[in-house]
């Protein structure tokens, strides 16, 4: 953890295209830790090494789709944020991403960098309040077992 600072956003983006993974980087390498991924199979393999935040990733990509590497890494990393990038207007691609990726926001391609900026700001947002509500609930439970563990002592003394 950095001391002093707010820790930075950790975004892993996945596409197929080289030009797409540099202009990304060069872009938002100065506000987030950025890593990139070329294939599905790499993205997979820096999540076994890396947490990240959120998931950026292109529909269009030869060996599976955006969609299929998200849906398919859920039960695994549940956690991130998940964002889908495409130059196609698929609304089956749309309602698959929703539906089977959970995906939080569908963006067209090329992207614009303020929009992009913001959507990154809303989804960490999201994250965020997940990861609070998470440690709430599991502080109400301990709280609960406590609790009762103290009315269950009372009752038999």
């Amino acid at each position: 953890m950095e001391t002093g600072s707010e820790e930075k956003i950790k975004i892993l983006y996945v596409d197929d295209e080289e030009n797409n993974l540099q202009a990304f980087k060069a872009t938002f390498r100065r506000d987030y830790k950025i890593f990139l991924a070329i294939s599905a199979k790499e993205a997979r393999e820096i999540l076994i090494e890396q947490e990240v935040d959120l998931i950026i990733t292109d529909q269009r990509m030869p060996e599976e789709t955006g969609v299929e590497f998200l849906e398919s890494i859920i039960p695994i990393y549940p956690k991130p944020i998940r964002l889908l990038l495409t130059g196609y207007t698929d609304i089956q691609a749309v309602i698959d991403a929703i539906n089977k990726g959970q995906v939080y926001h569908y963006l067209t391609k090329p992207w614009e960098e303020d929009y992009l900026r913001t959507v990154i700001k809303n989804a960490f947002e999201m994250y965020t309040l997940r990861r609070e509500n998470e440690k709430l609930t599991e502080a109400l439970l301990k709280a609960n077992e406590q609790l009762e563990f103290l009315l269950r002592q009372n009752l038999l003394s």
